[in-house]
């Protein structure tokens, strides 16, 4: 990383204005990442960033990358102005992110998709650790389910499962293997695949199974109506589960 420093340059109008660049750091890819760590007058920064982008611009860099923490929204219009547009944005900034050169755009795409995990805990008597929720898809239809959940930003597919099991039926377990996986829940028992179907998100379903390490069930009151070791023959017989609908 090569970080260009915050200078000078001379913008020749009526009289001569000295107008800073935004600090900027350089990437491997021709492009620049600017984040914002202080205070600044939305009016200032449009003058900066419009001098910055015609600095870029002869410097031959491809894209730029504004991250704008949450603080400093005043900022994101006159971002918005100069042709950025949003990428992506987390609990506490917002990516916006601009094209220089008039050719195809090349930057990455924002990520496509989230990933969820399905647990299937047996134990030596065959039975399979199910459990009926609370709230969602399944909320009054009296369906056992195995536990499933979402994996974390840079959480491990193995280490969500654990804890989701963990959390909803205070069940210790230990991971042995990925079972399966595909595009959402339902794509693992029918032809159906789900795309765009959490903010425009594609699902990918992973079902691990897990060896458990206790065997008491301590169930998660907010969220699990009921948990239970179910023999796999009845879990398997469920209705639900004959219309390959759901595991």
């Amino acid at each position: 990383m090569i970080k260009n420093m915050s200078t000078s340059i001379q913008k020749p109008e009526n009289e001569v204005q000295n107008i800073e660049l935004l600090s900027s750091v350089d990437d491997l890819h021709g492009e620049v990442t600017v984040e914002i760590k202080e205070p600044i007058d939305s009016k200032l920064f449009a003058s900066m960033l419009g001098t910055s982008l015609s600095h870029w611009r002869q410097q031959g860099k491809r894209g730029v990358w504004i991250k704008l923490p949450i603080e400093f929204s005043n900022l994101v219009e006159p971002t918005v102005k100069e042709g950025f547009r949003y990428h992506h944005a987390e609990s506490d900034y917002l990516m916006l992110v601009k094209w220089i050169p008039e050719t195809s755009n090349m930057l990455p795409a924002n990520a496509s998709h989230r990933v969820g995990i399905g647990a299937f805990v047996t134990n030596d008597k065959g039975e399979v650790l199910v459990v009926q929720e609370r709230n969602g898809r399944f909320k009054g239809t009296n369906v056992w389910k195995l536990p499933t959940g979402t994996v974390d930003e840079g959480e491990d597919i193995f280490t969500a499962t654990i804890k989701e099991v963990k959390e909803e039926t205070g069940v210790d377990t230990e991971f042995v293997e990925v079972l399966s996986f595909g595009y959402s829940i339902l794509s693992l028992v029918t032809s159906k695949q789900s795309h765009r179907s959490f903010f425009r998100k594609s699902d990918l379903f992973f079902v691990c199974m897990l060896r458990p390490r206790s065997f008491e069930i301590q169930k998660q009151d907010s969220e699990i109506k009921a948990a239970q070791w179910m023999r796999a023959e009845e879990y398997a017989a469920q209705p639900f589960n004959q219309k390959n609908e759901i595991f």
